[in-house]
């Protein structure tokens, strides 16, 4: 998939070769909870639009420290965007052109999920949800829990803005905003960031897809059931892809360091079996690999991530550096 990923290049580049596309300013004003089918799209937009958005927190608290969300909505989304041309068995790639801060802090809990470590420390943080305050410095790019632990006074990290949910309405079935499947969804994933590309199987007309959860930074795994959760604004465009050969199960991402097959699944088992397929698939596809040659190309230089733990679903996202893949002869 490469070729489109080269498409969105030029896109950035404002490219055009003659089609004008808009420019699009959106300021939300509802928000959902789950990637629906049946809900109104605020706008349609057509592949090669740019649009300017932006998300509130994970808690429904926006650029303004004001939570504009009613009840308990976990993982608050803006959209959904209808895209023109799209329909069931295309390919949506969603590329991220910036992301960045609009408040200078965050969020975060006290907390080790289940998965993560064994029952005798776990179970200490059972139905507690201590928040902590994070300040960002947005120009030096470096975040720090705000005055309430003795050893962590000089510690900081850097700050990498990325959306947690990115996804599309499935066929028929919501998925709730803290969960994900094949149409994308509370992805978690840190790689989502300015210059990479998420592509979704589209499985309605219109895509419907649906952007948000904003976080500064987050751990593999986001073992505190939180990233350091925030407010961000964005831009983004889309492309429809039709080639009926480039079939995706699964979500997969793409920036300039590598390309990305996600699995998700219950266990951790399966869900590196659907990763790991997804990225064969790919190579396949893209670098036509015969079977026995792909066992060279993965087995040499496959990595791992486990983006998600404590989400429904485990997610596991099979990795490889685009530049090893450039000695291919295809």
């Amino acid at each position: 998939m490469n070729k489109y990923f080269i498409f969105f290049l030029l896109v950035l580049s404002q490219i055009s070769f003659g089609q004008t596309f808009k420019k699009i300013i959106f300021s939300p004003s509802s928000y959902y909870s789950a990637f629906s089918p049946s809900v109104k799209p605020v706008m349609t937009i057509s592949p090669g639009d740019t649009v300017y958005t932006e998300s509130i927190d994970c808690n429904g608290v926006d650029k303004n420290g004001k939570k504009v969300t009613v009840g308990e909505v976990s993982n608050p989304l803006t959209g959904p965007f209808y895209v023109e041309g799209a329909s069931e068995g295309d390919v949506l790639a969603v590329s991220f052109l910036s992301i960045s801060f609009n408040r200078n802090y965050a969020t975060c809990i006290e907390y080790f999920n289940e998965r993560c470590l064994p029952a005798s420390i776990t179970k200490q943080f059972e139905n507690k949800f201590n928040p902590v305050e994070w300040n960002i410095d947005i120009e030096k790019s470096i975040a720090s829990p705000k005055g309430k632990y003795e050893h962590l006074k000089d510690f900081n990290i850097p700050t990498k803005p990325f959306l947690g949910c990115v996804g599309v309405a499935s066929n028929g079935i919501e998925i709730t905003s803290d969960d994900a499947g094949q149409s994308g969804g509370n992805l978690d994933m840190n790689r989502i960031a300015a210059g990479s590309t998420v592509y979704l199987p589209v499985f309605t007309k219109g895509a419907l897809l649906y952007l948000g959860d904003g976080h500064a930074a987050q751990g593999d795994g986001e073992i505190n059931w939180s990233a350091l959760e925030t407010s961000l604004q964005f831009a983004f465009t889309v492309q429809v892809i039709k080639n009926k050969n480039v079939k995706l199960d699964y979500p997969r991402i793409e920036d300039a360091t590598y390309i990305m097959a996600v699995g998700l699944d219950a266990t951790l088992d399966n869900a590196l079996k659907i990763a790991t397929k997804g990225l064969l698939d790919w190579l396949q596809q893209d670098y036509h690999l015969s079977i026995e040659e792909a066992t060279q190309v993965i087995g040499s230089s496959l990595e791992y991530k486990i983006a998600e733990i404590a989400d429904p679903k485990v997610e596991v996202v099979a990795m490889i550096k685009k530049n090893i893949l450039k000695g291919i002869n295809k």
